[in-house]
C-alpha cells in the first residue's frame, strides 16, 4: 500500500480518458485498499464545476465503466473528490492553487503531489510550464499520457521543457500495455523457464508477430484520433514497447532501473522503418464520422516489418499490425519457431508457436505438432493453453490500476524513458517523412490486402 498522504491532481478530469480509464482505476484502488491512508483527488478543467457536480460526474462514469459505485466505499470516496475550474496556464492557475491549498490544510503541508495529465499531448508543454510557474512541481510526480510528443522534433522540444521543470525521476510516461499482467509475463516466462530462455534467439525463432486488431471505431474520440492516427497512437507507443519487452537482453535484475535500461537499450537497436515495408490504411466511412476532417489522410490501420539489428535478433522479422474497425479484437504476441529440417520432412510451417494473449487477464498458448493415434506416422497441429486467470491466487490488477498504484509507490519500472522514446521516434521517422500510400479497407476486414505481403513467404497467423 502507498502510505504517503497524497493530493492527486487529475488534469482533463471531465474528459473521455479520465471517465473511461483513470477514475475507474482510482476507484478500484480504493476498493482494493491500495490508496494512501489519507488522500484527496482534485479534478481540473476549463469549466467551472462545483464539487458536488464533479462527484456526480464521477459517479456516472463508474456506473457506465465500472466498478459500480454500489460496490465499495463510495460514500467515503466521494467526500475526497474536489474540482478546480478555470483551467490552468502559466498566466492563470484558475482555482487550482486555492483547492490544493485547502486539500493540504486537510492532509498536512507535506502531502505529496501527484499530477496526472489526461489531456491531449499538445497541451503538455503549457501545463508543464504552469506547474513550475505556480510552484507545483517541486517534489511532485507527474504522469504523462501517450503519445509523448507527436513527431521526433516535437518529442525533443517537449522533453527539453519537461526537464527544465522536473527531474527525470519525477516523470512517469505511461503506456498501459506495459501495465498488463500478460505483458509482464513475457519476460517472466522467458527468464524463469530455461525451456523458453534457451530458444529465445534467432537460431530458434523464425519470426515474431505482434497483432492488435480492434473492432472498435473512433467515434467517441474522433477529434483526438484524427490528429494522431494508428502510427502515433499505437505503433510508436504500444507495439514498439511490446517488441522491446520480447527482444530485450536479460537485465541484471527485474528492478526498475535494470528493467528500464534493458528495454530502452534494445529499442536503440531497432532499424529505422523502411516505407516499402509499412502498410497504412483507412477504413471505409472514416471520413463520414463527426469530428473527422472531410479529406483526412489519417491512418486507422498500420502494419510494419520491424528489424532489430543486434546479434540475438538479426534477420528475424518482427511483424506489427493494428487497426480500427477490423474483423476481431485481439492482443496477441506470437513467437514462431523454426520448422525442424530432419528427420521428419514435409512438416507444416508456422505450427510450432508460443503465443501470449495480452487481452483481459491474459493466456499462454503453445502450438506444436504431435503424432495422431494409429499405425501410420502422421503428425497434426495441437494446442495447449493456460488461461492466466486460472492460476492459483489469481487477482490481476487492470493495467491502469497497476500503473497508477506504481506511481503512488514511486516505482518507475513499467514506465518509459526518454532515451528509449528518442530511439522509437528515430525508428518511425522515415514513414513520417515519406508516408506510404493510404489504402482503403472495408470495415470488418483484416485491413488492406497489401499487408499480407509483409508476412511472406508465410502468413499472419491471426485471421488470414
Amino acid at each position: 500500500m502507498a502510505t504517503t498522504k497524497t493530493v492527486f491532481v487529475l488534469f482533463g478530469a471531465t474528459g473521455d480518458l479520465a471517465r473511461r480509464m483513470v477514475l475507474p482505476a482510482f476507484y478500484t484502488l480504493a476498493i482494493e485498499g491500495l490508496l494512501p491512508a489519507d488522500w484527496v483527488l482534485v479534478g481540473n478543467g476549463r469549466g467551472d464545476v462545483a464539487h458536488e457536480d464533479f462527484r456526480r460526474r464521477v459517479h456516472d462514469a463508474l456506473v457506465e465503466f465500472g466498478p459500480h459505485p454500489g460496490k465499495g466505499p463510495w460514500h467515503e470516496f466521494e467526500q475526497r473528490l474536489l474540482f478546480a475550474g478555470g483551467g490552468f496556464t502559466t498566466d492563470s492557475p484558475g482555482s487550482l492553487l486555492d483547492v490544493i491549498g485547502g486539500a493540504r490544510r486537510r492532509l498536512g503541508p507535506k502531502a505529496e503531489l501527484v499530477h496526472y495529465l489526461a489531456v491531449p499531448p499538445q497541451t503538455f508543454p503549457e501545463l508543464t510550464r504552469a506547474l513550475g510557474e505556480h510552484g507545483l512541481a517541486a517534489g511532485a510526480r507527474v504522469v504523462y499520457e501517450k503519445p509523448f510528443g507527436t513527431s521526433p522534433k516535437d518529442f525533443r522540444s517537449l522533453n527539453r521543457i519537461v526537464h527544465a521543470v522536473l527531474d527525470e525521476s519525477q516523470v512517469y510516461r505511461i503506456d498501459h500495455f506495459l501495465g498488463k499482467e500478460a505483458t509482464q509475463n513475457l519476460h517472466v516466462i522467458r527468464f524463469a523457464n530455461e525451456l523458453y530462455a534457451a530458444m529465445w534467439n534467432r537460431e530458434h525463432v523464425e519470426s515474431v508477430q505482434i497483432d492488435v486488431p480492434e473492432t472498435l471505431g473512433v467515434e467517441n474520440r474522433a477529434g483526438f484520433y484524427d490528429a494522431t492516427g494508428a502510427v502515433l497512437d499505437m505503433l510508436v507507443t504500444h507495439l514498439f514497447q511490446v517488441a522491446a519487452e520480447i527482444a530485450m537482453e536479460p537485465p541484471a535484475s527485474l528492478g526498475a532501473a535494470d528493467l528500464q535500461s534493458a528495454r530502452e537499450r534494445v529499442i536503440r537497436s531497432f532499424r529505422p522503418l523502411d516505407p516499402a515495408e509499412v502498410v497504412r490504411g483507412q477504413f471505409d466511412g472514416y471520413r463520414d464520422i463527426t469530428g473527422v476532417r472531410p479529406r483526412s489522410r489519417t491512418d486507422t490501420f498500420v502494419a510494419a516489418r520491424l528489424w532489430i539489428d543486434n546479434p540475438r535478433w538479426k534477420g528475424v522479422p518482427f511483424l506489427l499490425r493494428t487497426g480500427k474497425r477490423m474483423a476481431a479484437s485481439e492482443q496477441r504476441v506470437t513467437m514462431v519457431l523454426r520448422t525442424p529440417r530432419r528427420p521428419l520432412t514435409g512438416l507444416s510451417p508456422q505450427t510450432n508457436t508460443l503465443t501470449f494473449s495480452l487481452a483481459g487477464d491474459g493466456a499462454i498458448e503453445l502450438g506444436l505438432l504431435a503424432k495422431t493415434p494409429g499405425v501410420e506416422l502422421r503428425v497434426e497441429p495441437a494446442t495447449l493453453g493456460l488461461p492466466l486467470d486460472q492460476l492459483p491466487g489469481n487477482e490481476p490488477l487492470p493495467p491502469y490500476v497497476r500503473l497508477i498504484h506504481d506511481v503512488l509507490l514511486g516505482d518507475r519500472s513499467l514506465f518509459t524513458r526518454p532515451d528509449g522514446l528518442a530511439a522509437a521516434w528515430r525508428t518511425v521517422q522515415p514513414i513520417l517523412q515519406a508516408p506510404p500510400r493510404l489504402a482503403k479497407y472495408p470495415q470488418g476486414s483484416w485491413g488492406p490486402p497489401a499487408a499480407r505481403k509483409l508476412a511472406a513467404p508465410h502468413r499472419w497467423l491471426l485471421g488470414q
